[in-house]
């Protein structure tokens, strides 16, 4: 009996890291782009990271804290879809899509300060970026007093 008992919960053990790996996998939510968004933001510094044109979807949860300020709620979610810049006639024009970023409040997410980040290729499959080093350090560096989140709602309309 002690055998059995034992090599299940061995068994449970080394189910656990696969579990955890899956529930920890981002995925883009569903309708999205009917939440509010933000005025179109144009960054023309090719050395940054988000160097283009791109549009911030923050979901209902989000919003009041957003116009605030404050500590956001479980759940709350933000998706940046960046594309790159055309030029349209000489002023920046909205290029083909280059990414998608999400940042979603989830206690689980203790190494990246109770927030889940990733991101996307164009077709909404995971890029392979880094949560920590992409993400989550520059956050901290920046928003440490805005609960992690760079966005102004005052830049967003």
């Amino acid at each position: 009996m002690k055998k059995v008992m034992l090599a299940g919960l061995l068994g449970l053990a080394a189910l656990a890291p696969l579990t955890l790996s899956a529930a920890e996998k981002a995925a883009l939510p569903k309708g999205y782009e009917k939440w509010e968004k933000s005025k179109q933001q144009v960054i023309t510094d090719k050395k940054s990271l988000f160097y283009g044109i791109h549009y911030t979807y923050v979901n209902p949860k989000a919003m009041k804290t957003f116009r605030s300020g404050g500590t956001y709620p479980e759940g709350s979610t933000f998706v940046v879809v960046q594309y790159g810049i055309k030029d349209a006639g000489g002023k920046p024009g909205e290029g083909k899509k280059q990414m998608i970023v999400l940042m979603k409040k989830d206690k689980n997410f203790k190494q990246t300060g109770g927030w889940q980040f990733a991101g996307f290729n164009p077709d909404g499959r995971p890029s392979g970026l880094d949560p920590v080093s992409n993400c989550y350090e520059c956050h901290l560096k920046t928003a440490k007093d805005t609960d992690l989140v760079i966005s102004k709602y005052a830049d967003f309309k």
